[in-house]
């Protein structure tokens, strides 16, 4: 098999990461990010670690079953960290990692744009609704 440049290499892994392919990982990695949990579970760890009773008390309206497989599925994919303290009773804590970090910025970019936009997407629904 012949050596790729780094050219090649590059374009390659643009083909391997295509978000737009339904069997791509970017594809199945941006889906848990546009969850509705997994932003609101990971923004309540932007102060620090948190306790499982601690998030699900700040994240209103999950269950307990939607906030352990969020927790799972952030923790498998390596945005937050699962501490588990040896007492008695055990002491687990949630907490951010370097690459969960990275994806807070993003995360506040939306929110910012949905509050400032809300006024005309609420707009746009009245007419849409008025419409149909």
């Amino acid at each position: 098999m012949p050596t790729k440049t780094v050219a090649q290499q590059r374009e390659q892994r643009k083909n391997d990461y295509n978000a737009f392919v339904a069997a791509c990982p970017t594809n199945k990695l941006m889906d848990t990010l546009s969850d509705k949990w997994t932003g609101l579970v990971l923004a309540t760890l932007t102060r620090g670690p948190r306790r499982y009773g601690e998030i699900a008390g700040i994240v209103a309206g999950i269950s307990n079953k939607m906030l352990t497989q969020t927790l799972r599925t952030l923790e498998r994919d390596g945005l937050l960290e699962r501490r588990v303290t040896a007492q008695v009773p055990v002491r687990v804590d949630y907490t951010l990692t370097s690459l969960g970090h990275s994806l807070i910025p993003i995360l506040n970019l939306l929110e910012g744009w949905a509050e400032e936009n809300m006024d005309e997407v609420f707009a746009a629904r009245a007419a849409f609704d008025a419409a149909n």
